[in-house]
């Protein structure tokens, strides 16, 4: 039986079911894999050190989430250049001749979203938070030809840089940058959260419940727990809601992938996890 040693680099992940996902995944594929939950400030740790760690130390590879996607970065080859134009990693492989990235969140973004919306268009949207995973969500709304995407983030110059790297590919989506989501939110198609508001250890709510009133559809990342207030509010107003589960799954199949090239039943996979989405 081949033996397959993951794990997962983040802070609030005590939580995480990633390593269920990858687990069972391999059982369902006759491989043995292991998937350790690598928190650093638990470990009396700096991210560098912890990621030296599991480089040396048998790691297949990892998965990285928040607050480290971006950091990872500058420790990894990315070979596809829209990878790095998004700027962040969720997803290393440790070869041979280094350490790889990759990233899952844009195409796992792109699965949830159909799996709801089909080939609606995404419209005019609103996106709170900038970083990791918004980023690879904005490109990712570039791909599904989102007619406008206005990126907010309390910190001007992130939401700008974001909007920078999204108009530098072209596309025909317009593009703006602001601090405020309330103004942002108003007359949007989609309102999505990409900050760690509402996750299991923050609390919160990226925007008040009556502000997504007239949207078609609303995404969170968040997914501990997968009904946020975020997404509570937004059903209350009627809006088709996406959650971060759908991301999440679809994220895990595709590093699972890229980690070992072995063939998954997804749909087999769902049902053996399927009690982890409450």
């Amino acid at each position: 039986m081949t033996r397959v040693k993951l794990g997962l680099i983040g802070d609030n992940i005590a939580r995480s079911k990633s390593p269920r996902l990858h687990r069972t995944a391999g059982t369902l594929t006759g491989q043995e894999v292991t998937y350790d939950r690598l928190i650093p400030k638990d470990m009396g740790k700096t991210f560098d050190e912890v990621f030296a760690e599991a480089r040396a130390g048998g790691y297949r590879g990892i998965n990285v989430t928040y607050p480290y996607k971006e950091l990872v970065t500058a420790k990894v080859t990315v070979a596809d250049p829209l990878v790095r134009a998004i700027g962040a990693v969720n997803t290393v492989v440790f070869d041979a001749d280094g350490p790889k990235g990759f990233n899952t969140d844009y195409t796992g973004f792109m699965r949830a979203y159909r799996q709801v919306r089909g080939e609606a268009a995404p419209g005019a949207v609103c996106l709170i938070g900038t970083g990791g995973v918004g980023k690879a969500v904005a490109f990712a709304l570039i791909a599904l030809k989102a007619r406008e995407i206005r990126c907010v983030d309390l910190d001007p110059a992130k939401a700008e840089a974001l909007a920078e790297a999204l108009r530098a590919q072209g596309s025909a989506t317009a593009v703006s940058a602001s601090t405020d989501a309330l103004a942002a939110a108003r007359g949007a198609d989609g309102i999505v959260n990409c900050t760690p508001l509402g996750m299991v250890g923050i609390g919160g709510t990226a925007l008040p419940g009556e502000a997504m009133a007239g949207a078609a559809w609303a995404f969170d990342a968040v997914y501990t727990p997968v009904d946020t207030q975020f997404l509570q509010d937004a059903q209350a107003a009627g809006v088709t809601v996406i959650s971060g589960y759908e991301l999440f799954f679809g994220q895990g199949i595709d590093a699972w992938e890229i980690f070992t090239g072995v063939a998954l039943d997804h749909a087999a996979l769902r049902r053996a996890i399927q009690g982890d989405e409450t």
